[in-house]
């Protein structure tokens, strides 16, 4: 039984939300992020990377940098720039890329279910990240980048979302990338009392993107709670801002591997022992087609990979094609032990095609691995039994906006 709620979500005004719609705080980098911001004032980028309104040499972790992420969102709604619905509502959040639609419900989900394994984790977080989008809601006094939750679908969810997409959107801009983003607000007691009874019908919801973010909003909630001696529970600090999609609607990219040198192995050497652990066959550039399968470019050609569908353990990690690549030849023939710390390996999107896998190869690495995309039944596996996946394992594309909803905690 999942507890996802309503609320009064702060959000742009109608004719500004593609202006202030913001991919991620985290796919750019510092340099990226003050150049993204660069003739946009009403960018959410702004609020959510402060240090974009300051000169390099000063610290991005300063108080200073904080304090300007309040006072910039804070004056956007001041003038006008953003509204606050004046009931708890759920709100229809779908996006379009590729011609392919992705619907998903926004609501706010309960700290508690975190704490207690309702909602399911795949992912180890790091203090350090955490740290930073602690600070951030704490000086905002608000979440602004949802949670990308997923769930098993509820086909009367389902259906009272169908229903509600046959009106007039409230939102509906396509955003420089392309992606087409659309939002209803579902605010009558009928459908809101539906959707909360959906949601307590299902039994299991996963964070599919946003670990860092979910627990940094948890730690927040849960500080708060142990400062207020006359708590009720029903403070919005309580829950954290999120966006739920039914399993139906999700679909994973592959996230591809990259290596740096080859260790001992000249690339003549490493192909011979490549093709001594698995059977292997030159190809036209290509992805991998199946599970099981992983294309390698190496020294200006492709290869197809058979991982064997005999040696494929049963266990939910160790049977995904990023942990068999892992312990079966980055480990054991190039040494890198720890993917997640050796700087000898590098991930690229799979959003960045195959271009960027051959571009990395012909300027700093030696070798590259196209990985065919995890399923979300296997992220939905691995979080059922309590274990935790590969690093950069998914690659979810489309990537939601911030700056849309604003949960004022």
């Amino acid at each position: 039984m999942a507890f996802i709620k309503p609320f009064k979500a702060i959000r742009p005004k109608k004719t500004e939300a593609k202006d202030i719609a913001a991919l991620p705080y985290d796919v750019y980098n510092r340099k990226e992020a003050k150049e993204a911001v660069i003739g946009k004032p009403l960018s959410f980028l702004n609020i959510d990377r402060p240090e974009t309104q300051f000169d390099a040499d000063v610290d991005m972790y300063s108080d200073e940098v904080y304090q300007k992420a309040h006072d910039l969102f804070w004056e956007l709604v001041r003038a006008g720039h953003f509204i606050q619905d004046d009931k708890p509502c759920y709100y229809i959040y779908e996006l379009t890329m590729n011609m392919r639609r992705q619907t998903g419900i926004v609501a706010c989900a309960s700290i508690d279910e975190y704490e207690s394994g309702v909602i399911k984790k795949h992912e180890n977080t790091r203090a350090e990240k955490e740290k930073d989008r602690i600070r951030h809601v704490e000086a905002v006094c608000a979440q602004t980048g949802p949670i990308f939750l997923a769930y098993r679908e509820n086909k009367n969810i389902t259906d009272i979302v169908n229903k509600k997409k046959m009106t007039q959107p409230e939102y509906d801009f396509t955003a420089d990338d392309g992606v087409r983003h659309r939002v209803w607000v579902i605010d009558d007691v009928d459908s809101i009392e539906a959707i909360y009874s959906g949601f307590k019908d299902t039994a299991d919801i996963y964070i599919a993107d946003g670990h860092h973010r979910a627990a940094s909003a948890v730690k927040v909630g849960l500080k708060r709670r142990a400062e207020n001696e006359h708590r009720s529970g029903d403070e919005e600090y309580n829950f954290f801002l999120s966006v739920l999609f039914p399993d139906s609607e999700l679909m994973i990219m592959d996230y591809n591997r990259v290596i740096k040198d080859l260790g001992k192995y000249t690339e003549e050497e490493f192909l011979a022992k490549v093709k001594e652990l698995f059977e292997v066959k030159e190809c036209n550039r290509k992805s991998p087609e199946r599970k099981g399968m992983v294309t390698m470019y190496l020294k200006d050609k492709w290869y197809e990979i058979d991982l064997g569908e005999n040696k494929c353990p049963n266990d939910p990690v160790k049977s995904m094609d990023v942990s068999r690549i892992q312990d079966m030849l980055f480990e054991p023939v190039l040494g890198i032990k720890d993917p997640k710390s050796d700087k000898r390996i590098d991930f690229v999107g799979g959003i960045r095609g195959l271009t960027e896998l051959e571009r990395r190869v012909n300027t700093d690495c030696k070798v590259a691995f196209a990985m065919y995309p995890t399923s979300i039944d296997e992220l939905f596996a691995v979080a059922d039994a309590h274990l935790l996946m590969p690093p950069k394992s998914t690659w979810f594309e489309p990537k939601l906006r911030s700056g849309i909803f604003i949960h004022k905690i």
